[in-house]
């Protein structure tokens, strides 16, 4: 019997996603083979490739201004990567909502470009997402648009003139988004996209214009990713073809709306049954609450080691709190369905019940 994973990642597949690569895995379509034994130069597999790449930018509604890039390091290479290839010789400027922001800004400053934090939430220990005003003249500005451990997440993006960068790592793929200032998006897809070992990241070309001028070794380089189509050497085959079967699915589901329309109603059982308990559990975010890591505690703090016990045991993973800040978390991203939610949240006031 499978078990209901919350984990915040690598996280649960969907089931009907892992049986097909379970039934190709062997013999892709019939042709003898594993998808995973041929060349990435072939033609069968630049089918997939390809179609992956169509596919995801169907999905967000993107034209030809964005290319789509895969790339290996997963998104925390990009924290390096896109200093790298955007800084000009202004400011940069970030926006710190957590863990990840400060790695980024940790990895921007290692390099010598000049970092500029405009706003941080760290003084109330990222518990919800600030105002942020980006400078117009920014090199770029950056946010990471869900922040995993605190369970906060932005409901818009800031309006920018600068370019707009974002690290969408752990909402990738679960709601439609406004372009009209970005230009780059990003995410490691092993939260909600597909299988790790793969980041993918959406580039405006104007971008790839600045990427072009730095001298940069080839594999750190935008621009030679983007001029070989993510075929500069051998990129991950086994990741991009499960990446695709994810983005098969959500086009058959109905895209980015109707996902987005069932990820709000999973968040809603959850929040709800956390915010009817009388104060039993209480949330971390105290506003921006996320719609994909739902981080939360037990009154009594003694009580949620017992949680996460009692819950292994009716067959839910995942739900201890990130090292960090502690607590449990329960990560309900695409994959998680409403009645795995329900499930959990009838859990929740069973336990509510035995324990007051």
């Amino acid at each position: 019997m499978r078990k209901i994973n919350f984990s915040a990642g690598p996280s649960t597949l969907v089931l009907e996603v892992l049986k097909k690569a379970q039934d190709e895995l062997v013999d892709y379509q019939g042709r003898g083979y594993s998808i995973m034994e041929i060349s990435h130069r072939s033609k069968i597999f630049e089918e997939v490739h390809f179609g992956a790449m169509s596919r995801a930018k169907q999905l967000y509604g993107l034209n030809d201004d964005y290319e789509v890039l895969f790339l290996q390091g997963g998104a925390s290479l990009q924290f390096a990567m896109i200093p790298m290839n955007l800084a000009m010789n202004g400011t940069c400027e970030y926006a710190n909502t957590g863990v990840w922001t400060q790695k980024a800004i940790k990895e921007a400053k290692i390099l010598g470009v000049k970092v500029k934090v405009v706003v941080s939430s760290e003084e109330e220990n990222f518990n919800h997402i600030p105002e942020v005003n980006f400078s117009d003249n920014a090199d770029y500005a950056y946010i990471c648009s869900n922040n995993t451990i605190y369970g906060t997440q932005y409901k818009e993006y800031p309006k920018t003139k600068a370019p707009l960068i974002v690290d969408a790592s752990s909402d990738f793929f679960s709601k439609k988004i406004d372009f009209s200032n970005i230009a780059l998006f990003y995410g490691g897809v092993q939260k909600n996209a597909g299988i790790s070992g793969l980041a993918c990241v959406f580039i405006r070309k104007d971008m790839l214009e600045r990427s072009e001028k730095k001298n940069l070794t080839s594999m750190l380089k935008y621009s030679i990713h983007a001029q070989n189509h993510s075929l500069f050497n051998t990129p991950p085959t086994f990741a991009i073809y499960m990446f695709n079967l994810q983005m098969q699915w959500l086009l058959e589901l109905g895209g980015l709306d109707k996902i987005n329309q069932i990820n709000t109603q999973k968040a809603k059982l959850l929040y709800d049954c956390i915010d009817n308990s009388g104060g039993f559990y209480s949330t971390h975010a105290k506003s921006h609450r996320s719609l994909m890591n739902v981080s939360f505690n037990i009154k009594d703090t003694n009580l949620e080691a017992l949680f996460v016990k009692e819950a292994e045991e009716e067959g839910m993973l995942g739900l201890k709190g990130h090292r960090i800040l502690g607590g449990i978390r329960a990560s309900i991203y695409n994959a998680i369905t409403p009645e795995q939610v329900q499930i959990l949240c009838e859990f929740m006031r069973e336990f509510q019940k035995k324990y007051t």
